[in-house]
């Protein structure tokens, strides 16, 4: 995989690694870039302008823009990894830090928080008292989007990287969730178009439509505009007849046998194109009980609307 810059259109598989000119000047950026502004859930537009400003001039910049947007938005693309880990040893992970990520991903789309009661980051630590399958827990997270439930859910995902598992488990994992459909049986995608599905609650969002219950896996709309609507655990959570259940466990199963994983590292942060892939994580290490709070795996969360 090669630096951004050494090959044309800088690209390297979904994994974008910034040159060491580009990595000095967001540095250097960084320690001057103002605090965000929000309009309710929202980066204001003022923040906007200023950040893709103030961003704009730095070497090879542009070309890393593009290069993300490729992975995340090309014809067998849907997500991507940007590894700032060079600018996380440098700056630490903190405000500084927090605001070129932010600045960085405005060039995708309008970075927002739709969980009212959290920062436009939202900390997603290890919890050991936690269902093991969930987002904090230490089980495997099963193949999903994020916001299944509701009917205008954000356009991309994004998960940043401050502590991996010290343990050294925890993959991400991911699925092109559009090619697990088309290898999919005529009836089975035939009965993931029904209204069968439910999955989760309805509570302090803000910014994505409303509630959807039940809903469709597949909607019927176009790639950049229509999701697949799927989580793996609607399989035990909906009233679902035989047919239906089938039919997801179908789709679950084409999921994990085209899944790729790694392993993100401090100051990686992942974008997932929600309309194409789906995401989730395999279990992190044993004895996470011997591990100091302070030392286990912790992400920081942020969502992006495109602009309509």
């Amino acid at each position: 995989m090669a630096a951004v810059g050494s090959l044309p259109h800088g690209r390297a598989g979904t994994f974008i690694y910034l040159p060491g000119r580009l990595e000095e000047a967001l540095i250097d950026l960084a320690k001057d870039l103002p605090a965000w502004s929000m309009k309710g859930t929202f980066l204001t537009d003022s923040t906007l302008t200023r950040y893709r400003a103030e961003l704009a001039s730095a070497p090879n910049y542009q070309e890393a823009v593009s290069a993300l947007l490729e992975a995340l938005g090309g014809a067998s693309g849907g997500y991507a990894v940007v590894r700032l880990g060079n600018i996380a040893h440098a700056l630490g992970i903190g405000d500084g830090f927090l605001r070129l990520a932010t600045a960085i991903l405005s060039a995708v789309a309008v970075p927002f928080q739709p969980f009212t009661r959290w920062p436009l980051w939202k900390e997603l630590g290890t919890n050991l008292n936690a269902k093991p399958g969930l987002s904090t827990g230490v089980g495997y997270n099963a193949f999903h989007m994020d916001l299944v439930n509701v009917t205008h859910p954000p356009d991309y995902t994004t998960l940043l990287c401050v502590r991996p598992d010290p343990l050294g488990a925890g993959a991400s994992i991911l699925s092109n969730a559009r090619e697990a459909v088309c290898r999919l049986a005529p009836s089975s995608r035939a009965l993931l178009a029904d209204a069968a599905y439910r999955y989760g609650s309805f509570f302090e969002l803000s910014d994505v439509g409303e509630e959807y219950a039940p809903f469709p896996v597949l909607d019927g709309k176009p790639v950049d505009t229509g999701f697949v609507r799927f989580t793996a655990k609607m399989l035990a959570e909906s009233d679902l007849d035989e047919e239906h259940a089938s039919a997801a466990k179908e789709l679950a199963d084409q999921m994990v046998a085209g899944q790729v994983s790694f392993t993100l590292q401090r100051g990686d942060f992942l974008i997932v194109n929600q309309h194409r892939w789906v995401h989730g994580r395999e279990p992190l290490a044993e004895g996470q009980h011997e591990v100091s709070h302070e030392k286990r795996r912790l992400l920081l969360q942020l969502f992006l609307r495109r602009r309509s």
